[in-house]
């Protein structure tokens, strides 16, 4: 059996296992993450991703499971931006703390499928169009700038158009109590502001995704190390989104750090044709910038207003 295949058929079977094994204690009980739960979980994750990227390498050859590792690099650094953005969301709905993983686990699953369409696009469009490859550095490019020199973005919730959409073909109960996406009144079937979050959150990932896939497209276009990268990085991100919750303000430089990340990636895409960037330079130049703006956050705290 071709060696692609067999890792195909290990990631499809481990992932599913593991977030069906995530989904049920999710669903099991409602309760507050607490910092202990989020470290665990999140350094289970890595652990996963991590004994992958070492199984490409074993079955296949040590480039690819340096495209794995920087992709993966990549994709989770910049989910830390996505974090931020839900937990406005979630203020901004007012969910509960001890609800706000049934949302983040239906979130991921969504984002799951999405990302697989869009990979898979994204893959064909460079494999068809080589100029496209020029296209999605100079969108990276962009928004390393847009994302270093303007900061945060302003979430509308209530702009959401998908949510406007939605709320033309189902009512809306935004004031129920309740930990379920939808419920019945009067024999009429509403949604509830649990849904309205997941919707949000759904679309938010989507223009995430936008910056995300072209980014991970520079490191490789191989559709395994893409798609398993991606998805690994994806998985983790409900642990990822309380752990940052408790530590945010150790790291105030990193979205910097990121923008900085975008911008080289962005610029390996441009010159990808005329000069070629070894995956194991690119993932200790992806590593290097990330620690520095991890211990630059740690040097020079976060100003007090």
């Amino acid at each position: 059996m071709d060696h692609h295949n067999t890792l195909w058929i290990i990631f499809i079977f481990t992932s599913t296992a593991l977030f069906i094994a995530d989904l049920k204690l999710s669903a099991a009980k409602a309760h507050i993450i607490s910092a202990k739960e989020s470290l665990l979980l999140c350094s289970f994750w890595v652990s996963v991703a991590s004994l992958y990227g070492l199984l490409v390498g074993y079955l296949i050859n040590y480039e690819k499971m340096f495209e794995y590792f920087t992709a993966y690099v990549i994709e989770y650094s910049l989910s830390v931006d996505n974090m931020f953005v839900f937990l406005m969301i979630f203020s901004y709905f007012g969910i509960e703390k001890q609800y706000q993983p049934k949302i983040l686990t239906w979130g991921i699953l969504g984002a799951v499928f999405m990302r697989l369409i869009m990979i898979f696009a994204g893959v064909a469009l460079v494999e068809k169009f080589k100029f496209i490859i020029y296209v999605f550095g100079l969108v990276l490019i962009y928004t390393a700038f847009k994302m270093y020199f303007h900061g945060d973005e302003k979430i509308e919730p209530e702009k959401n158009p998908l949510l406007k959409v939605l709320s033309r073909f189902i009512p809306f109960d935004m004031k129920a109590q309740t930990h379920d996406f939808f419920i019945r009144k009067n024999g009429k079937l509403y949604a509830t502001v649990m849904f309205a979050a997941l919707i949000v959150v759904e679309s938010t990932d989507l223009v995430f995704a936008v910056d995300s896939i072209p980014a991970v497209l520079a490191i490789s276009t191989d559709k395994l190390i893409v798609y398993t990268s991606n998805v690994f990085a994806v998985v983790g991100l409900r642990s990822l989104y309380f752990l940052l919750a408790y530590i945010s303000d150790y790291f105030v430089y990193l979205k910097k750090g990121v923008s900085i990340v975008l911008l080289y990636v962005g610029i390996k895409m441009l010159i990808s044709s005329y000069y070629h960037i070894p995956p194991v330079k690119s993932l200790i130049v992806v590593l290097s910038i990330l620690t520095g703006s991890i211990l630059l956050s740690l040097i020079i705290p976060r100003k007090k207003a």
